[in-house]
């Protein structure tokens, strides 16, 4: 088997004695959300996924079941078959909104800070580092964004783009970073509980941040990082204080 890619060693990792089908199945469903997993796409031969995942062979065919009956995945026989991606996971707007609701506006802004500091590093790396073709990925990623027709479409669109900038810093701790903030909050910012988030805008920031990449100006490129990242923050903030006051309105009649 061909050596897996930074992507297939982040989302099939060896999982941890005590995570099992349950995890697996959370895996490759965040994978999907985030982007790392496209509609279509195949997954790796069964017995592949076992030994990448450090599990049996029943773990892993009880995991897919799982993620065939939540009509996620489809397993196809024949020489062509094997097991594909075919939907994108529904959005749990409940949880999405028990999160704005039970997450303190501190907590968002910490989230923030923390992003800021890897993003800024992320950028500098990627005007030093990324290549000619990692320029052209970026901005059809960032064009990718604003042709999504839904939220759920959009989620992933943005958090593929951060995550491959990441990935343009040649630095797969930064990488792995971005996977886990993005994990943590692109659902949250793009579900339309409340004012939807605009696509147009985010799409035209991706894209002068490529710009300022292609060009080798570090300095400009960690500004609208910053900027991008800040407006993200208020944007999750202003969502919870919305919700917020909705629930006191209503536990209040």
């Amino acid at each position: 088997m061909a050596s897996p890619s930074s992507f297939q060693s982040q989302i099939y990792r060896s999982l941890p004695e005590i995570e099992r089908a349950d995890a697996i199945v959370d895996r490759i469903t965040k994978a999907i959300g985030l982007g790392l997993l496209k509609v279509g796409e195949r997954l790796p031969p069964e017995a592949a996924l076992s030994e990448m995942f450090g599990v049996g062979g029943a773990t892993l065919r009880e995991a897919l079941g799982d993620l065939r009956e939540r009509g996620i995945v489809e397993t196809r026989r024949g020489r062509s078959g094997g097991t594909f991606v075919v939907s994108q996971p529904r959005t749990q707007t409940d949880t999405i909104r028990d999160w704005f609701l039970s997450t303190s506006i501190s907590e968002i802004r910490d989230i923030g800070d923390e992003h800021s500091a890897i993003a800024a590093t992320t950028v500098r790396l990627a005007c030093e580092r990324a290549e000619a073709h990692d320029v052209d990925r970026l901005q059809e990623l960032a064009r990718a964004l604003v042709l999504a027709s839904t939220p759920e479409l959009r989620a992933p669109a943005d958090s593929r783009f951060h995550i491959e900038l990441a990935v343009a810093a040649q630095s797969p701790r930064l990488a792995n970073a971005e996977i886990r903030l993005q994990e943590e909050t692109v659902q949250q910012l793009w579900t339309p509980l409340t004012v939807a988030f605009d696509p147009e805008q985010a799409t035209a920031e991706h894209l002068e941040l490529v710009r300022a990449v292609a060009q080798d100006q570090p300095e400009k490129a960690q500004k609208l990082v910053l900027e991008h990242i800040r407006r993200n923050i208020f944007h999750l903030i202003d969502k919870k204080l919305t919700l917020g006051y909705a629930r006191s309105i209503q536990d209040g009649q």
